[in-house]
This record gives structure tokens, sequence and C-alpha cells, in this order.
């Protein structure tokens, strides 16, 4: 059995998880509705017969709770001690597993004719290097910039195309230079080494950067300017070097194995051989002939999918809440559905929302503009902050409607939701709230 599915040798070893590690396949996560097992598709390619494949097997032994995450991982919930071994062993028969050290590329990585240059030979490249010591969430993107990129991703350790030859470098959210493509990997190295060096709780933020600036003192080249670019989702079209793509999303990251059984189906139906997960919780197919992939749209739209970058669902972060969580005291993804749909002119890509079943806030584990958290009796709204932050005000869910009614009444013409969340504060919105 390869190392990827050791949890099917050893179930016993499955509540014994490292603290802040990763969920995977071999170390799931306790949650309130069970065991959850992330997985880690290599390059993020399957058929549509493989993920039909993993969605019947989640519903088999998960809750039949299906998701993509941000960062383009499959997420299986509901597992238990006794089904998580026999989960992992079905999974191996279905598709590869990837181990290790985290290197993320676009997910149209090296079939898309406008990146700067392809990122993964470098990424294989870096995740072959043999670097004992790091912690489970350490993580290296490596960008070609392309038609979607990663840049809203975080990473300890991030190089980004600036031509064919040439790579900016960032180390979490600090701009170290430009290094060569021939000196790339062992930058990478040398920052990994002094990750580790710091024990498996460092992080790539943990480094000053002057002594990251000392250590690749040898490597930097002379600065190439970066070009500024439009923000990119993986939601649209795309044309590739030979074949054309279509990207859409799950709403609020999540859908029931069934709904995606049969848009796999579907996919298979019209001739679809490639899908490709991707950040933002979306997946992309590929085909030949644009006429399928826009069937292939239309029919995920049908079954609720997000197929359009301006749907409002995109703007919202949700858990399962008390649909499906033992912690959860809100229908969270039901009441985040209704908020998108009756007030859609609040979601105009300047605020998010996060909808939050506990004070846990699992969904979103960042600030956001404004986050619902369900209570034992009521719902507490805290502006830009986590779902533990105290809120501003408690309100019944029966009351949610009107509330954001009277919120969305406050936009003057031609002001973002954003700027209109600015310009009232804190206080007055926390009346607009408390009203009858």
């Amino acid at each position: 059995m390869s190392q990827a599915l050791s949890i099917a040798a050893a179930p016993k070893a499955l509540p014994a998880l490292r603290r802040g590690a990763c969920p995977s396949l071999d170390e799931p996560m306790q949650t309130g509705d069970g065991l959850l097992a992330r997985l880690r598709i290599p390059n993020g390619r399957q058929t549509p017969r493989q993920l039909q494949a993993i969605a019947k097997t989640a519903a088999q032994y998960g809750n039949g709770q299906f998701e993509i995450t941000a960062r383009g991982n499959l997420q299986v919930r509901g597992l238990t001690p006794q089904t998580a071994s026999v989960f992992a062993t079905a999974i191996q028969a279905i598709t590869a597993i990837e181990r290790g050290l985290v290197v993320e590329t676009p997910p149209l990585a090296g079939q898309d004719p406008l990146e700067r240059a392809d990122p993964r030979p470098l990424a294989q490249a870096i995740r072959a290097l043999p670097i004992a010591g790091l912690g489970p969430k350490v993580t290296v993107v490596v960008d070609g910039s392309g038609q979607i990129d990663l840049n809203a991703l975080g990473a300890d350790i991030r190089l980004a195309a600036a031509g064919a030859d040439h790579w900016h470098l960032r180390v979490d959210t600090k701009t170290v230079g430009t290094v060569a493509t021939t000196d790339a990997v062992d930058a990478a190295r040398i920052i990994l080494e002094l990750i580790a060096n710091r024990g498996e709780t460092a992080r790539g933020r943990d480094l000053a950067p002057e002594k990251i600036r000392t250590a690749l003192a040898s490597l930097l080249a002379n600065d190439v300017a970066a070009v500024p670019r439009l923000a990119t989702n993986a939601i649209g079209d795309f044309t590739l070097n030979a074949a054309f793509a279509t990207g859409i999303a799950l709403p609020f990251g999540s859908v029931s194995s069934a709904t995606l059984i049969e848009l796999a189906n579907i996919a298979k139906g019209l001739g679809i051989t490639k899908l490709l997960l991707a950040p933002h919780h979306a997946l992309i197919a590929l085909a030949p002939d644009t006429a399928l992939l826009h069937a292939w749209r239309d029919e995920a739209a049908n079954l609720g999918f997000i197929t359009t970058p301006d749907d409002p669902r995109r703007a919202i972060s949700a858990c399962i809440g008390s649909d499906g969580c033992a912690s959860g005291h809100i229908a969270a993804r039901a009441l985040a559905a209704q908020l998108a749909e009756r007030h859609a002119a609040l979601f105009d890509g300047s605020v998010t929302l996060h909808v939050s079943g506990c004070v846990k806030g699992c969904a979103h584990p960042r600030a956001a503009s404004l986050t619902l958290v369900g209570t034992a009796t009521n719902c507490a709204l805290v502006s830009n902050g986590l779902a533990g932050d105290t809120p501003l005000v408690e309100i019944a869910p029966a009351r949610l409607e009107s509330a954001f009614a009277r919120l969305v009444q406050q936009r003057l013409p031609g002001e973002t939701s954003a700027a209109c969340l600015t310009r009232l504060g804190a206080s007055t919105i926390a009346g607009l709230f408390r009203q009858e």
C-alpha cells in the first residue's frame, strides 16, 4: 500500500491528530460532522468517471457532502474512525493522492498560451527537494502568471513568472527580489531550510527580510519590473494551446455527492474527458469544442452551480451549519443562499459576507466585511472581523431579512457596498440591525 494511504493500515491512529496539521487521507481532522479528509489530487486532474467514483465513495463512507476548497483540493466530510480506513482503500483504487511539501501551480499550467513561463518543471523540482522538519502547512506557489493566477492564495514562498527566464520571489507577503530560472530551485531550497531550522511550527512569515536577502545574495538578479495584472478567477471561458476550457464553481464551496455525480455524468455524455480542480471552489472542463463546454455549463447552472463571475454567492462563505454539523446553531448555507438571492445588490464585488454556524468560523478563517454567527438563540453580527470576534449586535434569524433590506437601502447612487459600510460605520450598522 502506498504511503499516501497509510490510514488504511493504521486506523487506530486516526484520532491522534497533530495540532494544526492539514487534514488528509492518512490524517483526517475531527469536525462537528465527523472526520474530514482532504484529497490533494496531482495537478487537480480527474476524468468525469474518476470524479463520479470519488463522489460515490464519499456518499458511501461519509455523509455525502463534497467540497472543493479555496486552494482547489477535494474534501470529504462525515467519515468515522470505522469508515475512514475503508474510504482510503477505495480512493486508492480511483486516483493518485499527493503528499509531502505542498507546491501549487495554476490549473491551466502548461496549457495556457498567455502564461509567461510553464511553472510545472520548477514546481516538480521544488516538490522533490529532500527537506526534513517542515510543518504540514508550509506552501509553495509557482505561478506562470497566465489566465488564472494564484495571487489570492497565501503562500510561504511565491515564485511568479516575470518572463521565460526570471521569477519574482516573495516570502509570505515580503517581496524579496527576482531570481533566474536556473537559480529558482536553489532559492526555494534555501528559504525552506531557513523555515525548517526554526521548527515544525515555523512559517515564511517568521523569517526576517534581511536574513532572507543575505542568504540569497548570490542568487538575486537585477529586479525585473512587475507588470500590473487584473484579478483573475476560474469562472468563464478560456482558450488553451490545443483545447478550450470553461470554469464553474461550487456554491459556498460545497455540493452533494448526488449532484456532483449528475454533473460528471453529463460531462461523460457530452464527450468531455478532462476536469480540473481549481482555486476558489472551482471546477474546469476541457474540450476541443466550445459548444460542448457551453452545453455542460448550462446544465451546471440548472443544477445550481455558479457559472458567471458576478454571481452574488461568490462573495459569501458559509459552512454547512446546523444542517450537518453538531456545532452549528443555524442553517448557514440555506441562510447564505437566501441573502444572496434577495439582496444581490449588496454583493457587488466590494464586500464579503461570512455566515458561520458557530464561533469557530471554519468556512472563512479570515476577516470578512460582515460575519453572521449562529448562537444558541440568535445570530451575532461582526463587522470587519472573524466569527469569534466581539459582535456588534445580536439579532433573531427571523429579523435578518428586514435588517439586510435596511442596509441595502443606505447605499447612495454610484456608491459601492464597501464604501457604504465605511461611511455608515459600525455603530450605524448596529443600529440598522437593532431596529424592529
